[in-house]
């Protein structure tokens, strides 16, 4: 009985022994493989023209703002190295008879002061948009943004009846006024 308990336990021992020495588990992990994409050509937005009949101070006036890409500015590139084209801005205001109140070009370059390291390097001359008449001046709405993000600096140009153009960075939020009946709401 003593050999038949000692044959059993050493089997025991071997199946136990056979079950723990098997394949040694691996440290990898298996996961699939990160694609490095590679950069397409530089990407454009798509030129415009905007042009309206302003009544102002008045008198009509006709106001143009078109954009052009420009391979000549430098690119941006997205933290992938894609690159961007920068795009050119005219502005125009004529007159009714044709003669041209104020007409000037601009690039990023001319924002430079009114944006942060970031958007300086990385950010596009995406817009510049006719705003409003207010009083003497035209108001223009523009900005500078990270490409294909809602990321971005809003501008205010002011145009004054003397022909001088202000930039500044716009502060203000663009809410409708509340009703005065949501005023009064808890």
């Amino acid at each position: 009985m003593k050999q038949l308990l000692s044959v059993v336990l050493l089997a025991g021992m071997v199946v136990v022994l056979a079950a723990c020495g098997g394949k040694k588990k691996s440290e990898n992990i298996i996961a699939p493989r990160v694609v490095k994409v590679e950069p397409k050509e530089p990407i454009r937005m798509q030129p415009y023209i905007d042009e309206r009949e302003v009544s102002w101070l008045g008198k009509t006036y006709f106001v143009s703002v078109s954009r052009q890409p420009n391979d000549s500015l430098p690119m941006v590139k997205d933290e992938t190295g894609q690159k961007y084209v920068d795009n050119v801005f005219l502005l125009k205001v004529s007159r009714k008879d044709g003669s041209v109140f104020f007409s000037r070009t601009f690039t990023k370059n001319a924002l430079m002061m009114y944006l942060d390291d970031d958007f300086a390097k990385t950010g596009v001359f995406e817009g510049l948009v006719f705003d409003k008449a207010d009083g003497d001046n035209l108001l223009f709405g523009a900005s500078v943004g990270h490409p294909q993000s809602d990321e971005y600096i809003p501008l205010v140009f002011t145009l004054s009846r003397m022909g001088d153009l202000t930039i500044k960075r716009d502060t203000q939020m663009d809410n409708p006024p509340a009703d005065k009946d949501e005023e009064n709401l808890p």
